[in-house]
């Protein structure tokens, strides 16, 4: 790992600090090759002073004893019936992925205890069809769990729960991961699946708000691959229960959670209750964040190369774009009051946010900051995004003539022959 994935990692560490993330393991996952290092990644987390909450299915595993025992189960996710065998199954199936779990985390020198806090009672009778031993949470015993966070143990849920009356059910994991992050009031709910993400309409959902989900659930639910539509409900309703972020991501992805939890881009589907966006004024201590964001578009000649100290010069210049306080974008205004004219520059958005609005957004906040400047007009200096501030934010094309005289030199001394535009302010 680089320095500068360290440095990457700390911005996230105040924010997450203390916060409980609920993290949902299938039992495909927990089978796979790359467990050790995702429970290596756990441990880091647990390190940082994040609480990790640990939830696994099983019904690779489920399916994998009824063919060594030669009998059907009659269902494997804990959606549909759990007949007595099939229960049975269960129970050996979650008791030995709950073992790996320990023996994994007992490696990677963390305490662990698979516990009983999913209190359940029967799905009862549906459409004339008794569900047996299929059950539904009816409440998650946030106590115990809190406890054992509280004394720096990991719980381990299995997906299972208990009635008191010596009774066991089958529960869903995915239902289980939802109901123990609604509990806990987690801060994130990761699904760790042998899949990218949500895949609706075969294309990978990157970023979507909850409403955007529940629309697309309800008018087109068919779209969803099988293995993506039972996530896509879970986490849409963990969102919608005030759980501020729901990420599903390929388990097999080396370092994934890392990426998923510690960058803005992700690898995996992102869904969110909400999203606060602001523009702010930049600070000194942005300069890095600045420049480390804008250094692939310097590097191919869409930006201006600027040193840190050019930047800091002008700090009051410059602004951030933020979506939940991560900068995703960036823009300078460069007034030139004796000639009642202003420079947009810098203008760049991350590419995992374009085609959101953001650019356009950008340009007309330096257009009213412009105008409450007293300014008369803007204008800008393209290589290659001119037709982009032609079609979408209404400039023109100028000439040399039109840019203030120390701007001219510049212009004239750097020999990028940038398109030159410019837009009159009312």
């Amino acid at each position: 790992m680089k320095l500068t994935d360290l440095r990457g990692i700390l911005q996230y560490i105040p924010r997450f600090r203390d916060k409980i993330f609920v993290i949902s393991l299938d039992g495909a996952v927990v089978e796979g090759e790359n467990i050790g290092n995702l429970l290596l990644d756990i441990a880091l987390l647990r390190s940082l002073n994040i609480q990790p909450v640990l939830i696994h299915g099983a019904a690779l595993q489920i399916q994998e004893r009824a063919t060594q025992q030669g009998l059907t189960p009659s269902d494997c996710e804990g959606h549909g019936i759990t007949d007595s065998d099939t229960l049975r199954l269960a129970i050996e199936s979650s008791n030995m992925v709950a073992h790996t779990l320990l023996q994994g985390l007992a490696s990677a020198d963390l305490r662990a205890a698979s516990t009983n806090a999913i209190v359940a009672h029967p799905k009862g009778i549906i459409k004339g069809v008794d569900q047996q031993f299929t059950g539904k949470v009816e409440r998650v015993d946030h106590v115990l769990l809190e406890t054992l966070i509280g004394q720096g143990i990991v719980p381990i849920i299995q997906p299972l729960g208990f009635d008191g009356e010596g009774r066991t059910f089958r529960v869903n994991s995915d239902s289980v991961a939802v109901a123990v992050a609604k509990a806990l009031k987690a801060a994130k709910l990761i699904f760790i699946t042998t899949q990218d993400g949500l895949v609706f309409d075969q294309e990978l959902i990157r970023e979507m708000a909850v409403n955007d989900l529940d629309q697309r659930l309800e008018s087109q639910p068919q779209l969803f691959t099988s293995g993506s539509l039972s996530k896509a409900l879970h986490a849409a309703e963990a969102c919608r229960w005030h759980v501020p972020r729901a990420h599903i991501i390929n388990g097999s992805i080396d370092e994934g959670l890392l990426a998923e939890v510690f960058s803005n881009e992700g690898i995996g589907t992102l869904i969110y209750a909400n999203k606060y966006q602001q523009i702010r004024p930049a600070k000194k201590k942005d300069v890095a964040t600045l420049l480390a964001m804008t250094r692939a578009s310097v590097a191919k000649e869409e930006l201006l190369r600027r040193t840190r100290a050019s930047i800091e010069k002008h700090i009051g210049d410059y602004y951030l774009f933020e979506t939940d306080h991560h900068p995703i974008g960036c823009i300078a205004l460069h007034p030139y009051r004796e000639s009642e004219t202003g420079e947009l520059a810098f203008l760049y958005v991350n590419a995992s946010h374009e085609n959101e609005g953001i650019g356009k957004k950008l340009m007309q906040f330096v257009e009213e900051r412009a105008r409450a400047m007293k300014l008369k007009q803007i204008f800008l200096l393209s290589t290659q995004a001119f037709a982009y501030f032609q079609t979408q934010g209404g400039y023109q094309e100028g000439y040399p003539d039109l840019l203030p005289a120390a701007r001219r030199l510049k212009y004239d001394q750097n020999g990028r022959r940038s398109k030159i535009l410019y837009k009159e302010l009312s």
